[in-house]
């Protein structure tokens, strides 16, 4: 299979996954062609680009300088921000495990957490296989509470107003510390102690209001754990997914764009208008999806369940077409939608032809 899947690849070098890449995996759990292009560690921006659909990703050189001003600010001094909003014990250690090379920070690590004692740690690496592919992971921060439990902690540069945040945000927030959570509990079942030592509860820290002073929240990511383990197994079982691929089939961008663009149809593709924040693939998957329902968002697909293209649902909502046994629930539905809009649409009875009193049947 790592034949095939460097034979999908080409001559390109795999893309490595991260926290943001794995978390994006949660967004669309039934596309196909996402699970394929990762699992073979395509570079899905520089396909999108090469095939002429480039898309925008990442964030701006203002967020990250905020991002970055702000982790500074709460880590400064052992912490001792950090450690007045996450309430933690004056006496608590502070580890620090910044090395010059990944594999010594993954060891300090390990030892660090095979000791259990409780600290904050800082420059962590957690290691994660995925489709059998090692990733590092670079979690904020990791806090070993006096309790003996260990907490992620995640620090983020959106604001918290008023107790409300941006909830896409928040979620992807969530998203993300749940992939710290599954490689922390990874680790310690490898270092033989108990995964559950893990809290599925993450603090992610934030501005507070217009300021500049972090104030915490505490999120619970068992949802989140679920669904990307979810994805992991699938994303490792895909062989099933690339053995029904056509012998030859490559998604090398060496290739003529026209090439991509064939090979790219021969995996399925499950478009939702919310992969444009989620995948460098969408804006191409957009155009493809373009006169289908898929392209109006999951609610409407999930409605109109077995009807595939727009013409299809206009013939049914004006009776151009009968439904199949399948469609006559949804033909009923929209039929009635189409009523209602025209009703609404219809221009008001002028009050002149309305009839007098004295006109007006006894």
């Amino acid at each position: 299979m790592e034949s095939r899947l460097d034979q999908l690849r080409g001559s390109a070098r795999a893309k490595r996954h991260n926290a943001r890449t794995l978390a994006a995996l949660t967004g669309n759990p039934g596309c196909n062609r996402r699970a394929v292009l990762d699992a073979a560690g395509i570079d899905k921006q520089r396909l999108a680009e090469h095939i002429g659909f480039p898309g925008s990703f990442g964030q701006s050189r203002f967020a990250l300088s905020r991002g970055n001003a702000f982790e500074a600010m709460l880590k400064a001094d052992d912490c001792a921000l950090l450690r007045e909003v996450l309430a933690a014990d004056a006496g608590l250690d502070y580890r620090d495990l910044a090395s010059d090379t990944l594999d010594d920070r993954h060891e300090q690590t390990v030892k660090v957490l095979a000791d259990a004692r409780s600290a904050l740690i800082d420059h962590p690496l957690l290691t994660l296989d995925v489709a059998g592919q090692t990733v590092y992971l670079e979690p904020d921060l990791i806090a070993y509470a006096h309790h003996g439990r260990l907490q992620v902690v995640e620090i983020k540069s959106f604001a918290i107003v008023d107790g409300q945040a941006d909830s896409a945000k928040v979620s992807a927030a969530a998203v993300q510390a749940a992939v710290y959570v599954l490689a922390l509990r990874d680790l310690l079942e490898r270092l033989g102690q108990d995964p559950s030592t893990v809290s599925h509860e993450v603090v992610l820290v934030c501005p507070a209001d217009f300021s500049f002073h972090p104030t915490a929240v505490v999120l619970d990511v068992r949802k989140q754990l679920s669904t990307l383990r979810r994805q992991l197994s699938r994303l490792a079982s895909v062989n099933d997914l690339i053995g029904a691929l056509p012998a030859g089939l490559s998604f090398d961008l060496a290739l003529d764009p026209d090439d991509l663009v064939a090979a790219l149809a021969h995996v399925d593709a499950r478009y939702a208008p919310e992969c444009l924040s989620a995948c460098e693939l969408s804006v191409y998957c957009r155009n493809e999806a373009a006169g289908s329902t898929a392209a109006l968002g999951r609610t409407v697909r999930e409605a109109l369940g077995g009807i595939d293209s727009v013409d299809e649902v206009l013939a049914l909502a004006e009776g151009r077409r009968e439904p199949t046994p399948d469609q006559a629930e949804a033909a009923a539905m929209l039929q009635a939608a189409l009523r209602l809009r025209t009703e609404a649409l219809s221009p008001a009875l002028p009050a002149s032809s309305a009839p007098s009193a004295s006109e007006a049947p006894s």
